[in-house]
């Protein structure tokens, strides 16, 4: 279900967010119109993605989503409206691919998570998923590419 992991360092990434607190179960409704208000913005600026978008989760709780639509960009947006800019930190996360429908994204961070804890590493509350590849770049499932990323503790 996912590729093997490996333990990476990152750079701090500039980005341009929409920061949410919604119910897990709204997430289909709000992700869509959040990505294309945010990638409106960042075009209206003149500013370009330089990476895929990402949705950074800044802590995990069984009932919500506290969390980041966020777009990769080689300097900061202005705010406007609810778009803000951010970085996503530069940290030694745990990565790995998920390839298949965003369905299967909960099983996948099990096994991740799981991998993770087998490994003897302690993850940080936070984590983000990078839309590699997704319905954009064709109708089969089985192509489409999430990048998971846990940053950890120790």
């Amino acid at each position: 279900m996912i590729d093997t992991p490996q333990i990476s360092e990152t750079r701090a990434q500039q980005t341009a967010v929409i920061h949410l607190t919604i119910p897990r179960e709204k997430i289909r409704e709000v992700m869509g119109p959040g990505l294309n208000e945010l990638m409106g913005a960042v075009a209206a600026q003149g500013k370009k993605p330089v990476g895929p978008w990402l949705t950074h989760h800044l802590r995990t709780d069984p009932a919500t989503f506290d969390f980041e639509i966020s777009i990769p960009v080689d300097s900061p947006v202005t705010a406007a409206g609810r778009v803000k800019p951010s970085e996503l930190p530069g940290a030694t996360v745990a990565r790995t691919v998920y390839r298949g429908p965003y369905e299967g994204l909960a099983a996948a961070w099990g096994e991740f998570n799981a991998w993770i804890r087998a490994s003897g590493r302690t993850p940080a509350e936070n984590l983000w998923e990078c839309y590699v590849a997704g319905p954009e770049s064709g109708p089969d499932p089985s192509t489409w590419r999430t990048e998971l990323n846990r940053p950890l503790l120790d």
